[in-house]
């Protein structure tokens, strides 16, 4: 008998729409999210009223209201979970907005879950979406429907949880996106492995051409294209360079219309609202780390919180990666897939596959609520495969927060409520100087185009060993044709300290 106080998760839904479908409704975030919550409602098959019962909903933020400068440019919603949980007809007593981050869903399931362990909630809901292509759409058409709503009720708003973005120096040397950060340790993982540009975008190619695959046969994805290797690695002017040494189409898809949402319930409840046990999953291990700051990491190519994230979680349950038959690995750039696999020695080809979804490039990269859809994939497949194991990674920032989610119909003692597991930070940092210097050895580098031209940007270490940071002037052809030719690495600039406090390195 499981105990009634055991949080099982009973219903998981998405909803998406492309704007070439037929019946494309152009739908607000909360009308996608609220249509998730449904379809995760009617998944669960209960007899009683799911959505009257439930106590408790967090919704997931939207990239609109993610950061502070963020613009709605219909409106919001001045309490999202209120208003998703109004869809379906729930009046919870809790709401709560999490911070943003793609760890949040997945983070949340460990929190309530927990919480339903100790009889402090019943029934939880987690849902978010995306409405990125139909916004850009509307606008680039001249329409501007009204998407805001008032309806009012106590939030728990946990701010944006931005600890991730870093130092003031490190944005004006323009790490202003995580898209910076991750093609800085990226191609730090390359320096590390000694390959090419050329080599190295192959590898990212080989490593996503199967998340392809398993996009083009998932009817929620964003881009359901097979595409080989050799395209993927290619630049052209279609695929073009968006920080070296990521093309367009090996970057996390931010143009979608996508919903996700899942339902958690104490088993009791569960009992009692007629949820059929053959729909439950158990929650095994939800296990929670932050990294460093990114310029603080002693690797810049790896990140310690992903694995000690995964050993935690693993090592709960007393199994090994080789245990597990499903994966979905956050995979919003590649390093941030190739550093787990790597811990967890699976080979990029594993035929078990690394994606359940077909991942953040082809499936989409439905903002922060990209986990939700991930976890609803790992239901259904585990669901289908009694008794095998599902392992969901969720990843946040600039490889800042990493979640993962252990996931099986075997039942789960929840009995010491010791299965959310917050993992203790690392406290081996890099020496940071933000002080003059002379010298600078690059360590990593990226450039990228901007309104203001070419810009790169580099980690590296002074004439002390600091690690210091900088833009390469690309107004000096042999620095120029430095960082342009992919190898900068272990190049010594001579820096001069502009007035505006940024580090600009040259040849000597």
């Amino acid at each position: 008998m499981i105990a009634d106080n055991t949080p099982v998760i009973i219903g998981v839904g998405q909803y998406s729409e492309r704007l070439q479908d037929d019946g494309y409704q152009a739908l607000s975030h909360m009308d996608l999210a609220g249509n998730a919550l449904q379809a995760a409602i009617d998944d669960a098959g209960a007899t009683g009223d799911l959505a009257a019962a439930i106590d408790t909903i967090c919704a997931i933020r939207q990239f609109e209201i993610s950061y502070p400068e963020a613009v709605a440019p219909f409106g919001r919603s001045d309490n999202p979970p209120r208003s998703i949980g109004k869809r379906v007809g729930a009046r919870p007593t809790r709401a709560i907005l999490e911070v943003a981050g793609g760890q949040g869903s997945q983070k949340m399931v460990g929190e309530l879950a927990s919480e339903i362990a100790r009889g402090q909630c019943e029934v939880a809901a987690i849902a978010g979406s995306e409405a990125v292509s139909t916004v850009l759409s509307l606008l680039k058409k001249g329409e501007r429907p009204d998407w805001s709503e008032t309806v009012g009720g106590e939030i728990e708003d946990r701010g944006f949880g931005m600890d991730w973005t870093l130092d003031h120096w490190y944005e004006a040397h323009g790490g202003r996106k995580p898209i910076e950060g991750y093609a800085l340790a990226e191609n730090a993982r390359r320096a590390r492995l000694g390959l090419s540009l050329e080599d190295y975008r192959l590898k990212v190619g080989e490593l996503f051409e199967p998340f392809t695959k398993v996009a083009a046969n998932n009817p929620h994805a964003a881009a359901p294209v097979v595409r080989s290797a050799k395209e993927l690695a290619t630049a052209t002017e279609r695929n073009r360079i968006v920080a070296e040494p990521y093309t367009r189409m090996t970057v996390a898809r931010d143009q979608v219309n996508q919903g996700a949402a899942l339902m958690l319930a104490s088993a009791g409840k569960a009992r009692e609202l007629g949820v059929p046990e053959d729909k439950w999953v158990h929650l095994h291990a939800v296990s929670f780390a932050q990294e460093l700051n990114v310029i603080e990491r002693p690797d810049f190519g790896r990140s310690d919180a992903a694995a000690r994230s995964l050993d935690i979680a693993l090592g709960r349950i007393a199994k090994f990666a080789d245990d597990v038959k499903y994966f979905d690995f956050y995979s919003c750039f590649a390093v941030a897939v190739f550093g787990p696999i790597e811990h967890l020695a699976i080979a990029p080809d594993d035929p078990r596959g690394l994606t359940l979804t077909g991942g953040l490039p082809f499936f989409g990269g439905p903002g922060n609520n990209f986990s939700t859809h991930a976890i609803a994939e790992a239901v259904a497949r585990v669901r289908e495969d009694r008794g095998e194991y599902a392992l969901v990674s969720a990843n946040g920032g600039v490889m800042s927060y990493y979640a993962t989610g252990l996931y099986s119909t075997e039942p789960a003692d929840w009995s010491a409520n010791d299965r959310y597991l917050i993992v203790p930070n690392s406290h081996y940092k890099a020496v940071v100087s933000n002080a003059p210097f002379d010298t600078a050895t690059v360590e990593t580098y990226t450039f990228l185009t901007t309104s203001k031209g070419v810009r790169a940007i580099f980690l590296g270490r002074n004439e002390r060993g600091e690690r210091v940071m900088g833009n390469g002037d690309m107004e000096h052809e042999s620095t120029r044709a430095l960082f342009e030719g992919g190898e900068p690495f272990g190049a010594l600039l001579h820096i001069e300290r502009q007035d505006n406090g940024v580090n600009l390195g040259r040849l000597g």
